[in-house]
């Protein structure tokens, strides 16, 4: 509260957080200076109120076939503004018009998993994560893009060749698998003697 003057004996903290305790002390001034500071009152919780910040760093991607695997950075204890609170995950595949939705309960949480046998391999998703309390439901993040999981490659690689180097050694070469949506991400390969 701002300066106030002598003859009142109240006052009313403004801008204070939700669900967050706090403690009061009150000082005296006048020409000369300020005195010393009352002794602290109890501590005084505020009322909870719905959440008003939605995680950030929305990503994920990876996980197995058919997992569309979501990550978020969690929402500190500070900002949850009240009990019971929990994320809402909402996605829809990119270009669809339906959004599906799932709750999860936990405050610790920064990870969904949704399996569904009918997603096809890196698949894109429209994403959003936001969040709830006893209050109600809050704000939800912008969107983000996310790909479901990988399948394991579908085709060979072509032009195997082998040339001797040595008594010892076999120099082997091939074509490498071009990055497709049925392919994904080559990470390596195994070369096998038969």
């Amino acid at each position: 509260p701002e300066v106030i003057n002598g003859r009142t004996h109240k006052a009313t903290a403004v801008d204070l957080s939700p669900w967050v305790e706090y403690e009061f002390r009150v000082v005296a001034s006048n020409s000369v200076g300020i005195g010393e500071p009352s002794r602290p009152s109890a501590l005084l919780k505020t009322k909870a109120a719905v959440p008003v910040v939605a995680p950030t760093n929305i990503s994920g991607g990876g996980g197995s076939r058919s997992e569309l695997v979501i990550t978020w950075e969690p929402v500190p204890e500070e900002l949850q503004n009240g009990d019971g609170f929990g994320y809402i995950i909402v996605f829809r595949p990119l270009g669809s018009t339906t959004w599906t939705k799932a709750v999860v309960a936990s405050v610790e949480a920064s990870k969904y998993v949704y399996r569904n046998e009918s997603i096809t391999p890196l698949s894109p998703f429209e994403v959003k994560v936001g969040v709830y309390n006893n209050e109600g439901e809050g704000t939800l993040s912008s969107i983000s893009i996310v790909y479901s999981g990988e399948d394991e490659p579908q085709i060979a690689p072509v032009g195997a060749s082998a040339l001797s180097v040595s008594a010892a050694e076999v120099e082997v070469s091939w074509q490498p698998i071009a990055w497709n949506r049925h392919t994904g991400r080559v990470l390596g390969y195994e070369v096998r003697r038969l």
